[in-house]
């Protein structure tokens, strides 16, 4: 997806990346086989240049020194070992935290010049909005502001990742204090417009989204993780006798993931209406499939074990999109 959908970027991205060295390339030192790696990452990434967290990340997988492995000289062997695992690292990392982006290729802007009466409408709105004196006029500077309002989600990339934005207004001469009508405005706006999307397909820029994926790759990790497993066991146990109501099992562990289960890879079920529905179903799931569950610790560990399995099963069929931003 592109414009004004969004792309989730995961390590899948990544299998096909060509991580071949150059014949010439008999050593090399670690800062150009990261560059390399780096580079050929963001290239099966739509360009996207990787986050420095995405890539420290990554090193850590591997427990390198960013600055000393920077110095180190690398045979060709080795080079061609060491990159192939950093390329993996940083998949790694993308399946367990994928990215959000936007993708603006132009695609969006081009429906928008296509059809007359959703530009006119659009051209109206925009108007409308920046002539906040009620005046019928507008300076042509507001341009600018016209096209920050339309956003991303509109087509539309921020001034400081796409700087040809700037060229494109002087061009135009959408400058100055010169006042415009809507139509005027229009007018303007349109060729602006064009020039921007037929930029953007010749280079698309990539935008991350505020947004966090709970795709159960963080539940995955506590499942295989015996020690982690046993501590969250050891908080329900510890919730159980605390109830003074003789609740079921199943109604205590909901509870407890309720209250707890950001920390454990679980979408907050105050988040939307989906979550509830997602925590319902797999409640509703494990009390039809167990008549009654038991009391005893052993059991206990079952339980909570099933119901863990059966939210990463739901979360990485159904990945939940929650905006950070909110």
């Amino acid at each position: 997806m592109s414009d004004g959908g969004l792309t989730v970027l995961d390590g899948t991205h990544l299998r096909a990346v060509d991580l071949s060295l150059q014949e010439s390339e008999d050593i090399v030192t670690g800062a150009q086989l990261l560059e390399l790696a780096e580079s050929r990452a963001s290239s099966a990434l739509f360009g996207l240049s990787l986050p420095e967290c995405l890539k420290s990340s990554a090193l850590k997988r591997l427990d390198i020194d960013s600055v000393s492995f920077r110095r180190e000289e690398i045979d060709r062997d080795q080079a061609s070992s060491k990159l192939k695992k950093y390329v993996t690292a940083i998949a790694d990392e993308l399946n367990d935290d994928p990215l959000v982006v936007a993708i603006l290729d132009g695609k969006a802007l081009r429906l928008f010049m296509e059809d007359e009466d959703d530009f006119a409408m659009l051209a109206e709105n925009l108007f409308t909005d920046l002539d906040t004196e009620d005046k019928g006029k507008i300076s042509k500077n507001e341009i600018r502001n016209a096209l920050v309002h339309m956003g991303v989600e509109m087509g539309i990339p921020p001034f400081s990742e796409f700087p040809l934005l700037n060229d494109i207004l002087k061009q135009y001469g959408a400058e100055g204090d010169e006042e415009l009508g809507q139509a005027q405005f229009a007018q303007l706006l349109q060729p602006i417009l064009q020039e921007l999307a037929d930029a953007l397909a010749e280079k698309h820029v990539v935008i991350i989204q505020n947004i966090k994926i709970i795709n159960g790759s963080k539940l995955r990790k506590l499942l295989a993780s015996e020690k982690e497993l046993k501590h969250v066991i050891e908080k329900i146990l510890k919730e159980k006798h605390n109830e003074k109501d003789a609740k079921r099992s199943t109604e205590i562990i909901r509870g407890f993931l309720e209250k707890n289960g950001k920390d454990l890879g679980l979408p907050s079920s105050e988040a939307d209406e989906a979550v509830v529905l997602l925590y319902d179903a797999v409640f509703a799931d494990v009390e039809n499939g167990k008549s009654a569950a038991g009391s005893g610790k052993d059991d206990l560990e079952v339980l909570v074990k099933e119901i863990l399995e059966k939210f990463a099963e739901q979360l990485e069929a159904n990945p939940v999109f929650h905006d950070l931003g909110n």
